[in-house]
């Protein structure tokens, strides 16, 4: 991250992500103005990762640092209308795991993103679909019986702890 361009790729990303998050609330407002805010933030963070994504690949921790490399994965997490840029992010995200640039564990979150998105079953259980008799319930996932192995691959928690923090207390 000693180029200027790096630098300022960071700036931006992290300058995303802020936004992101103090807009987050919206996502989900009951308020139909404030969910269109958020669509159009998300939609107009997911055009510009499109853009860092062609002409960087993935933004990883070796260009950006690990806080805007992180903020990268948001961005693409975020991105749910804009299936090409999520599929693009978990394609270059694979490679850079797969190079030791990028984290496993937040490509299992993306790739399950996507997966869901796309109306397949998840790997990972990461994407929580209802909560039914106070359990929160995981979108389908394909051989739910080796759930947890999957997850210790990447580094996420076994499936019950995950959910156990989304319970009702």
């Amino acid at each position: 991250m000693t180029t200027t361009a790096g630098r300022a790729l960071t700036a931006e990303l992290l300058g995303m992500m802020a936004e992101d998050q103090a807009a987050t609330r919206l996502a989900n407002s009951a308020d139909l103005a404030e969910q269109a805010a958020w669509r159009r933030l998300t939609a107009r963070h997911g055009d510009r990762l499109g853009a860092i994504m062609a002409e960087h690949g993935w933004p990883a921790e070796p260009l950006v640092g690990a806080e805007a490399a992180r903020a990268a994965w948001l961005i693409a997490q975020h991105a749910d209308r804009q299936l090409d840029v999520q599929r693009r992010a978990v394609e270059l995200m694979a490679a850079a795991v797969a190079d030791g640039a990028a984290s496993a564990r937040d490509l299992a979150f993306l790739a399950d993103r996507l997966a869901v998105n796309e109306g397949r079953e998840q790997r990972y259980g990461t994407q929580i679909g209802a909560v039914a008799d106070g359990r929160p319930v995981p979108w389908p996932c394909e051989e739910p019986e080796r759930l947890d192995e999957r997850r210790a691959a990447v580094g996420i928690e076994p499936f019950d702890a995950y959910t156990a923090r989304f319970a009702p207390h």
